[in-house]
């Protein structure tokens, strides 16, 4: 397997395909996941001619269960650390969920000062500030993700069953076809993790303002949400991306969940590509 070492000596796992001529593509996966929730992702654009790399966030799938750094610039500066030991360039940034905060941050602070990144996709992504406070009326009340800390403390691997069975994939919708491998595969990288790393990064992706790193960020960026996300409600998400992004495209998918990259892969790849390759 293939790691690089970060300053404060964190290995963090990464997978690496395709040709190293190749335009690259990087994914931020989201909470509490790994590079492999890209799998639909990295062999459909493996396929289209990309080199594409995703990696385990700290704490996540393979890469270290360290005690400390579970924070969004300790994520962003672990991604700048995959992007500088491959040397990639001109390289685009695709990144779910809390793995969207990473990319909104990694592109203002590191990607866009060393010239490195040409494009960024957000999907279904927490930024700007998921938790609700004065100045976030819009916002999801604390009391929330205090139930997420408790119920992760009190019994991760049910909670890592109730999560994917319910609002991640939408399965608890009326009619919704459930399926056991994806169910399975979220319980899978969920429990790889570290408890610690999961528990501390709910705070990080719920209360981390990113107003400033979405205002920073100058590179043609995609917004991509379904209106039925019930994880990260669209209006407090895209849409305000969208006003405070100065390039930006955004589309609102009818009915699709939060994990909609794994549900509707077909139609987000493609839509993907369009973008990518504009």
């Amino acid at each position: 397997m293939s790691f690089v070492t970060t300053k404060d000596g964190v290995e963090i796992y990464y997978k690496d395909w395709g040709s190293k001529e190749a335009q690259p593509i990087v994914f931020h996966h989201g909470w509490p996941l790994s590079a492999d929730d890209w799998d639909a992702q990295m062999l459909f654009f493996l396929a289209e001619g990309f080199r594409v790399i995703a990696f385990d966030r700290r704490g996540h799938g393979r890469s270290t269960q360290v005690s400390e750094g579970h924070d969004m610039d300790h994520y962003a500066a672990d991604a700048s650390a995959v992007v500088e030991h491959l040397d990639l360039k001109n390289a685009i940034h695709v990144g779910h969920s809390t793995g969207g905060g990473q990319v909104a941050r990694y592109v203002a602070k590191y990607g866009q000062p060393q010239n490195r990144v040409a494009k960024a996709v957000l999907i279904s992504s927490v930024p700007p500030l998921m938790v609700k406070t004065d100045s976030n009326p819009g916002g999801t009340p604390v009391e929330v993700f205090d139930g997420f800390r408790s119920a992760l403390a009190a019994n991760r691997a049910q909670f890592y069953l109730d999560v994917p069975g319910g609002p991640f994939y939408g399965f608890n919708r009326e009619g919704a076809e459930i399926s056991q491998g994806t169910l399975q595969n979220w319980w899978r990288q969920g429990m790889m993790g570290s408890a610690k790393a999961h528990y501390e990064g709910i705070k990080a992706f719920s209360e981390t303002d990113q107003t400033e790193d979405l205002k920073a960020i100058t590179v043609p960026v995609l917004v991509m949400q379904g209106d039925d996300d019930q994880v990260v409600p669209y209006k407090n998400a895209a849409l305000l991306q969208d006003k405070l992004i100065n390039n930006s495209t955004l589309k609102i998918y009818p009915g699709y969940p939060h994990g909609m990259h794994t549900t509707h892969a077909d139609v987000i790849n493609a839509d993907l590509l369009a973008f990518i390759r504009s």
